[in-house]
């Protein structure tokens, strides 16, 4: 049985998308929680981590961050080791890891399940030493994250941020892949390779075969020599058409080496964080989150 939550810290990443204009709308919905929720809005994004430090050395049961992909992933590092519960308030353009939970997106249905969740114990992936929540993409993904001019997501929302995506289509390549080393070692022609602790990425869910809790990293590479190849994956993931899995390959395990022929950026829920050759693994329930519990458990 899980330990009553008697305290709770709120930091919200003021800079995300709509992170300034809800945090005030996201306080007054905690208003009715049966806990004090000390909240902050942090809008340096340099000064999150030093909130985060100072809310946890209060011990709060729960820590609730406000943002998108990026925000928790940069912070969930924090929190590992620590006796304290994550709280996800859904604030970013795609909201991956909300989707994956089954957290509703908007701030009324998020803190409903703050209030009426259960803490769900779930694994996080990591890139050599750095963990992560959701995912991390080899291919586009990086390269849109790296070249996006600053604030067009804030401004425009998702329609700015696939149009510049649709531009520096036109400017990529396909790379090779090598997953594992020595007998094991696997080459592959590809377009993207989708590092995943969980099925959803870009807010779409593309790696069926990832789940928070599975104890593995899926590394799904979607295979290819010309890159219209990966515009029929995406198409076909978004239609859940069964053809969005072909020319698509998972390594699964608990530890993956990575390579790529060039070397490549590598982003973790969004932000480029990382370049190949890394190692790609599993930290297996390593965090508690809270989130909805399952229709066969609330009767």
């Amino acid at each position: 049985m899980s330990r009553p939550i008697k305290s709770a810290a709120l930091v919200v990443n003021a800079k995300s998308r709509k992170g300034q204009h809800l945090f005030k709308r996201a306080c007054a919905a905690m208003d009715g929680l049966p806990y004090p929720v000390d909240a902050h809005a942090v809008e340096n994004p340099e000064d999150l981590e030093a909130t985060v430090r100072k809310a946890l050395a209060k011990k709060p049961d729960l820590l609730i961050l406000g943002g998108g992909d990026g925000t928790v992933s940069g912070l969930v590092d924090l929190m590992v080791g620590h006796n304290v519960i994550l709280g996800v308030l859904p604030l970013g353009t795609a909201n991956s890891f909300a989707r994956t939970l089954g957290i509703p997106i908007d701030i009324a249905g998020a803190v409903e399940v703050i209030r009426t969740g259960a803490p769900r114990r779930i694994d996080l992936g990591m890139i050599d030493g750095d963990y992560f929540a959701n995912c991390a993409a080899m291919g586009i993904s990086p390269q849109i994250a790296e070249t996006v001019p600053h604030g067009l997501k804030k401004v425009l929302g998702r329609i700015g941020y696939l149009g510049w995506a649709a531009y520096q289509f036109t400017r990529f390549r396909p790379f090779t892949l090598i997953v594992g080393e020595g007998d094991d070692e696997v080459r592959l022609r590809v377009v993207e390779v989708r590092i995943s602790n969980g099925p959803y990425h870009g807010g779409t869910e593309l790696v069926d075969a990832a789940a928070v809790d599975s104890g593995e990293i899926v590394v799904q590479a979607v295979g290819g020599h010309v890159k219209r190849r990966l515009v029929k994956n995406w198409a076909a993931s978004v239609l859940r058409h069964k053809s969005r899995h072909e020319e698509v390959r998972n390594f699964h395990g608990k530890s993956l080496k990575i390579r790529t022929e060039p070397p490549l950026p590598i982003s973790i829920d969004g932000e480029v964080l990382a370049r190949t050759p890394v190692t790609a693994k599993i930290a297996a329930g390593v965090i508690e989150v809270m989130a909805p519990v399952p229709d066969d458990a609330s009767g």
